[in-house]
């Protein structure tokens, strides 16, 4: 189909290469200078975005790990990829890259405190939670979580003071009932239809 596509712009006249984009500029805030916009203003007005939670968690040689994330989308369907954001100094997430592999656990309205524990730098955040092995990873499935995607880490990009992690999926579930957690302006919430 795209030889096809590429054929009939030709016998067109139309050209067929496309010029790339300039890349952008990167950069990061130094010390010395002023953030363009207010944190405290930034994370108040993006608060407005309600947002799902989810638990991202890996299996590594030390045992289970996760944390509690609310950057998670959905990101191509052919082939089938997913991605979350890390900030940079989570002490979770250099377990998780080391596996190569993790689990989105999608949080259902009744797991706030679930997500309360896995939100917390430094605990024993699998102390008492039950899990089971994802079937194509092993990453920790959580109980009673509504949807559960899991997936092999394809690339990691960098994106100011977070990480972008892109990750296939290799194998998903969902129930068919259940209201999703929600986050907005700094608390939890449900769905109302």
């Amino acid at each position: 189909m795209a030889a096809t596509a590429v054929r009939h712009l030709r016998a067109a006249g139309s050209p067929t290469a496309v010029e790339p984009l300039p890349r952008p500029v990167l950069r990061a805030v130094r010390e010395d200078e002023r953030p363009p916009v207010d944190p405290a203003e930034f994370r108040r007005v993006l608060g407005h975005f309600p947002s799902g939670v989810t638990i991202v968690t890996a299996l590594d040689a030390e045992g289970p790990a996760g944390f509690a994330c609310q950057s998670f989308a959905s990101l191509s369907l052919d082939p089938p990829l997913v991605a979350f954001m890390v900030a940079r100094t989570s002490t979770t997430w250099p377990r998780i890259a080391a596996a190569g592999t993790f689990c989105v656990n999608v949080l259902g309205a009744d797991q706030g405190e679930l997500c309360r524990s896995f939100a917390v730098s430094g605990a024993d955040k699998f102390a008492g939670v039950e899990w089971t092995p994802a079937p194509a990873t092993g990453s920790p499935r959580l109980p009673d979580a509504p949807a559960w995607i899991d997936c092999t880490i394809t690339t990691v990009h960098t994106g100011g003071d977070h990480l972008i992690v892109v990750g296939r999926v290799e194998s998903l579930g969902a129930a068919d009932e259940g209201d999703p957690l929600l986050f907005h302006r700094g608390r939890f919430g449900r769905f109302r239809g």
